[in-house]
Formats: C-alpha cells, sequence, structure tokens
C-alpha cells in the first residue's frame, strides 16, 4: 500500500510509529518511532521492530503502524512543493480483521483552501492524483473503500474530498482550527 502512495508522490515512508499493548493490562504500554533507513519490505526493518519491544512488557503486541513521510503537491503552475504529513497510511491488525486508513492533510484536495479562497488550479494539480492512487488501493486490495468520518476540514467521498458549499465564490474560512 505504501509503494502505491509512494508511486503517485503522496508518501515517501520515512518512518514508522506504532503502539506496543498488553491485552491483559487494558491498553498501551509505549509508543515507538522508526526512523526508516531502508525499505518497508527489508528484512532488517522488521527484525528491528522486533527488537524494540519494551523490555519490561516481553509480551507487548503491536496493532497496527503509522506509516509516515514527506509527500509532494502541486501548486497552479504545477511546481513542485515537499509537505511533511502530506498523506499518512496506518494499517492495523485487529481482531475482526485487517483494516487500513489513508489521512489526508492539506487544502490541496478541494477546490478552495482553508481561507476559503478558491484555487481550482492546485485542486486540479492534485485530487486527481489521489483519486487514482485512491482507485489503485481499491484494485489492490480488493474491497471498495469505506469514507472515513467527517473532520471539520471535510469530509471524504468517493476518491476525493467532498465540496464544501460555496457562498459568493468562496468556500468557508477554516483558518479558525488551524
Amino acid at each position: 500500500m505504501s509503494a502505491v502512495l509512494e508511486k503517485h508522490d503522496l508518501l515517501k515512508p520515512g518512518a514508522l510509529e506504532w503502539y506496543w499493548i498488553v491485552p491483559d493490562l487494558g491498553g498501551a504500554v509505549g509508543k515507538t518511532r522508526l526512523q526508516l533507513r531502508k525499505s518497508l519490505d527489508d528484512e532488517q526493518v522488521i527484525r528491528r521492530i522486533e527488537a524494540l519491544r519494551p523490555v519490561g512488557f516481553p509480551e507487548a503486541e503491536f496493532s497496527g503502524f503509522l506509516i509516515a513521510g514527506p509527500g509532494m503537491w502541486l501548486d497552479e503552475l504545477g511546481s513542485q512543493h515537499i509537505e511533511p504529513r502530506l498523506v499518512e497510511l496506518t494499517v492495523s491488525s485487529e481482531p475482526f480483521g485487517l483494516s487500513a486508513d489513508v489521512s489526508v492533510f492539506h487544502d490541496i484536495w478541494g477546490p478552495f483552501d482553508f481561507h476559503g479562497a478558491p484555487h481550482p488550479e492546485v485542486h486540479r494539480q492534485n485530487a486527481p492524483r489521489l483519486a487514482a492512487a485512491l482507485i489503485e488501493l481499491e484494485e489492490l486490495l480488493g474491497v471498495a473503500a469505506e469514507p472515513g468520518e467527517s473532520t471539520y476540514f471535510g469530509r471524504a467521498v468517493g476518491f476525493g474530498v467532498m465540496e464544501p458549499e460555496a457562498v459568493d465564490g468562496r468556500g468557508p474560512d477554516l483558518t479558525d482550527q488551524l
């Protein structure tokens, strides 16, 4: 999954983050962040994860990973910009099965910036890249994606972000929550 996001320049894996949990203790006993110097599928990365298990909790398990790193977005002229945590991927192994969550952070996915100003060219340069990656992830996994919960900043619909209602050609000003 991270290879698909990387292919579309949305996420270059730079770090893994996860919580160690001990079910008998009722929750997390620690959090680990591992800077990636090798590919996620490298055997050394897998061994390093196991070696980072908390010494005081040899029965600790991880239930999922957050894959973080920079992504690239395009401005209205097509110039590239690197943004830390543009997109994040979380993969979880819960008792009911595996799940994955793709989270986006930025105003480039919609037709308005966070101030409510229209930026159709920025949207046109970036939203199709996100949609293509999400379609490819659906094909890879063989299941339809389910939109996550709405946030103050937007709501997932289809393979993108729902367009907010415009008033006098402007979207909502969301900067009070930035």
